[in-house]
């Protein structure tokens, strides 16, 4: 019997929507409609890619009904113009959906099954708020199976804050403010709107327009208004829509190939993909996931965290990150971390959020070639992370 020997994975490519405010920007505009936007945009970006040789179109969300629904994976492709003998299909690990998407994808690839695929995510929390026709199962609770903040995000993370004392509200209102002020210098640079595409949206008032930017940024955010917000979670809690991300719509898509495949294209190569690995913790605290999850990760790959020299963390909540880099012996402001600002800002489409990490970091990596691995990770819903180990193929030397 032959052996397969694993191929080495890279990204090509990746790029997103603008995200809007859920029911905002794109409230006249269809779930399946911004796939297939992002997914033409990442084509057009590429012309030396046959898109006949695409094997596989995977596409999460958190939601798979109404124009999320249908096999999403599958009619997005068809209506991107993605030839008939192309399959794709649909995928949920909730919030990492994106993130998912790409290492399934990647384990295609990395066995030989595939060649070239496409993964992303896409969510319309406007057309479909959180936890839509969701039905959990009553033994949940009934059998103390989880508690009841298991079954809300915002009160998983004030059970955080409960845990570690020491990640105080006001370290939490710090680290959203300087999400928010890296953002806005990333844009400022225009560091974020090179992978933006452009987007059509419609409102009744207004008629068409193009979304060509973000719109949950806050540039004017000060601590003093962080420290007046209400504490929707909790009487007196820590959570606040300050220091969370916002409820958001948009999608992502990623251009994936064998390292083989993208030489013989002449494909650009922004990543190359070391390991990945997910890892489940009590419900009640999911934002903890990104610590087993990456703890395991770097196992897999003979590393240490601190061979990492850029990570990026999405912040559905900032003690969820600071969590992750309490736990590992992160300050709270280390440049390695999230330099152009994260989901606080720019705002958190559930499973489309992955690959918007993969964007940034593959920026990192082009933008300093000292640097060798970095990481995207993520926390997910029922108590789960999620992380990818990346190495830099850039990478000449210097730091690690």
């Amino acid at each position: 019997m032959s052996q397969i020997s694993p191929r080495t994975v890279v990204l090509v490519d990746a790029v997103r929507t603008p995200f809007g405010k859920a029911g905002s920007s794109f409230n006249g505009t269809r779930a399946d409609d911004l796939m297939v936007r992002v997914i033409r945009g990442l084509l057009e970006r590429n012309p030396n890619l046959p898109i006949n040789q695409i094997d596989d179109v995977s596409i999460a969300a958190a939601t798979q009904t109404g124009d999320q629904g249908m096999n999403i994976g599958r009619s997005a492709a068809l209506l991107a113009g993605i030839p008939n003998s192309v399959p794709g299909y649909s995928i949920d690990r909730w919030c990492a959906g994106a993130l998912t998407a790409t290492t399934t994808i990647a384990g295609g690839i990395a066995m030989g099954a595939l060649d070239i695929g496409l993964a992303g995510g896409v969510e319309h929390m406007g057309n479909h708020p959180m936890g839509e026709l969701m039905d959990p199962n009553p033994r949940y609770l009934a059998e103390r199976i989880v508690d009841t903040d298991a079954l809300s995000m915002g009160a998983t993370a004030e059970r955080l804050h409960d845990r570690f004392p020491t990640l105080t509200k006001e370290r939490a209102d710090r680290f959203a403010l300087n999400s928010q002020l890296k953002t806005a210098k990333a844009y400022e640079e225009g560091k974020i709107q090179r992978d933006l595409i452009p987007t059509a949206a419609r409102s009744a008032e207004l008629g068409w327009t193009i979304v060509s930017a973000d719109e949950g940024p806050r540039p004017t955010t000060t601590m003093e208004g962080l420290a007046g917000l209400k504490t929707p979670f909790r009487a007196a809690g820590r959570v606040t829509a300050g220091n969370s991300s916002g409820l958001n719509d948009g999608a992502t898509i990623a251009l994936l190939a064998s390292e083989e495949k993208a030489n013989e294209l002449g494909l650009t190569i922004k990543a190359k993909m070391v390991t990945f690995a997910f890892a489940g913790v009590e419900p009640e605290v999911m934002g903890y996931g990104p610590v087993p999850s990456t703890i395991k990760a770097l196992s897999k790959a003979g590393l240490d965290i601190r061979d990492i020299g850029a990570f990026e963390i999405n912040e559905a909540f900032a003690v969820q990150v600071l969590a992750f880099l309490e736990h590992f012996g992160i300050a709270d402001d280390d440049p390695r971390v999230n330099p152009y600002g994260g989901a606080i800002a720019v705002g958190h489409p559930l499973a489309s959020s992955g690959v918007r990490l993969m964007i940034n970091l593959a920026r990192t990596f082009e933008a300093d070639p000292s640097i060798r691995y970095g990481i995207t990770t993520m926390c997910i819903g029922l108590g789960m992370g999620g992380t990818v180990i990346w190495e830099n193929p850039h990478f000449t030397g210097g730091k690690k």
